[in-house]
């Protein structure tokens, strides 16, 4: 039904106000299309996170892995996964 699986709809609309500055999106069907629309990728690790970010032309070097995690396009999952948000 989704692109995207619930963990990441629910994390993301709980916390869009990190990306967006407000809230915008009041259903899983509104936030699963925006994630689809601007490709938000699902990664395992914060390292994949810091290689994703890099490779899109963020310089990512520097940051240690908190920093990271604080960026509003990066959003950390229960289950310890990440949703990199791009919008």
């Amino acid at each position: 039904m989704y692109n995207y699986d619930e963990e990441c709809l629910k994390v993301f609309m709980d916390n869009q106000e990190k990306l967006i500055g407000r809230k915008e999106f009041t259903t899983l069907e509104d936030a699963d299309e925006f994630l689809s629309d601007v490709m938000a990728v699902k990664l395992e690790s914060v390292n994949e996170v810091r290689e994703y970010l890099i490779d899109a032309g963020m310089d990512a070097y520097g940051l240690s892995d908190e920093e990271l995690c604080m960026e509003a396009e990066v959003f950390k999952l229960p289950s310890g996964e990440y949703l990199v948000v791009e919008g």
